[in-house]
């Protein structure tokens, strides 16, 4: 009777935190957040797809216009394939052992305050799923290694 009532306390708080992260979706909590923060320079008209942002990076970079990010599908890219990694490692904030405590150049527009921005990343960190935001590419490079099988399947992106 004791462990019962000491085993059910337990499990929740270990469950609770899944069920929470199971929540998270990109139709209701991250394409709004989107809208509001990114939206302005990666939903613009002429915003390029991920591949024609990488052919001439310069010249999207003087516009001020970033890599499409106004529909699921453009985003996947740049979390998941082709463009691997390239979502954690601009809005990590710098605690990721690759980041060097250095964060990504639009963390800061996730918010307001540090406060605000936090959680953000944090529900940006549940869609993406546990042990899935890590600032890999799909290849290595310099002192980081390629994206492994083990945390591409971690990816939970849920619609």
């Amino acid at each position: 009777m004791r462990f019962t009532r000491l085993a059910a306390p337990l499990c929740v708080a270990m469950i609770a935190p899944a069920m929470a992260q199971q929540d998270v979706t990109y139709r209701k909590d991250v394409e709004p957040m989107m809208k509001k923060y990114c939206y302005e320079c990666h939903a613009a008209p002429d915003a390029p797809s991920y591949a024609e942002f990488k052919l001439d990076e310069e010249k999207w970079k003087k516009a001020k216009v970033g890599a499409r990010l106004d529909t699921y599908e453009h985003l996947v890219v740049l979390v998941a394939y082709p463009g691997t990694g390239a979502f954690m490692r601009r809005l990590d904030d710098g605690t990721n052992a690759l980041a060097g405590g250095k964060p990504g150049n639009m963390y800061k527009y996730l918010g307001e305050t540090d406060a605000e921005r936090q959680a953000n990343l944090a529900i940006l960190k549940s869609w993406v799923g546990d042990g899935g935001w890590n600032l890999n590419r799909m290849s290595a490079r310099g002192s980081v290694p390629a994206l492994t099988k083990e945390q591409l399947d971690k990816l939970k992106l849920k619609y």
